[in-house]
């Protein structure tokens, strides 16, 4: 089955989670779309002047971990984690902007993959944002924790995410200042993604020297990927999975 397609468009790469679930992140999805970005790194013609944008079919752009396929094997809940965190790793180190078309529900890990692109557009008539964690008792590790912290500016908007797990809508997002924009529907979204990324791609930035600023500025988020002290906690993974 495939997990994603990618798709040259000018200056423009678009990355697309296909299907109609609900994209859960699992090693096998993760790994499709590091392969992705793995293929764009290796032209290292197109680094200069280009954009990635990262979208998804039906009405999830993802849905987060994919607890159920872990279970309650240690082995598959750290795997699932490292193999995220190497995925933002690379998103923060890519040699280009990186936009996220939220063209549906973006939640808990999804919610941070979406957080892990340097701008976001959203549809209005479909969606949320929704960190899940205190919803299904889980701990949220402290990776997320540095990822909102950079990407969420407004302290009361992330005591809302965090503490009282808020769905928001791509208005309120852009209120929050998570969202730069939300359009009316997946295609306007999509649209509108297009727009933006074609403006950036005027700029003709050196995707080298992007990258390197871009990596100084979430110094924060790449000191905390390291490690992941929630993925011990195996007997409260297993309480989460059985409210999926």
């Amino acid at each position: 089955m495939e997990m994603c397609t990618l798709e040259k468009r000018g200056n423009l790469f678009i990355l697309t989670l296909t299907g109609e679930d609900d994209h859960r992140l699992n090693p096998t999805r993760i790994d499709a779309i590091r392969s992705a970005l793995n293929r764009i790194r290796a032209d290292s013609a197109s680094h200069s002047g280009c954009v990635l944008i990262t979208t998804a079919h039906g009405k999830f752009f993802s849905n987060g971990y994919d607890l159920a396929w872990a279970g309650s094997s240690p082995d598959k809940i750290r795997l699932m984690s490292s193999t995220l965190r190497a995925l933002v790793a690379d998103l923060i180190s890519f040699p280009m902007p990186t936009v996220a078309a939220v063209t549906g529900h973006s939640c808990a890990a999804g919610f941070i993959l979406a957080l892990s692109h340097d701008y976001i557009v959203m549809r209005k008539d479909r969606g949320f944002l929704y960190m899940s964690e205190m919803d299904i008792g889980l701990k949220i590790p402290a990776w997320f924790m540095a990822i909102m912290s950079c990407k969420i500016g407004d302290a009361t908007v992330r005591r809302e995410v965090v503490l009282q797990a808020k769905k928001l809508t791509a208005e309120q997002a852009v209120k929050g200042k998570i969202v730069n924009a939300a359009y009316d529907s997946a295609e306007e979204t999509l649209k509108g993604a297009v727009e933006l990324g074609e403006k950036l791609a005027k700029r003709g930035w050196n995707g080298e020297i992007y990258s390197e600023n871009r990596k100084q500025l979430y110094r924060e988020i790449l000191d905390k990927l390291g490690a992941d002290e929630i993925t011990d906690d195996l007997e409260k993974v297993a309480i989460a999975t059985s409210k999926i």
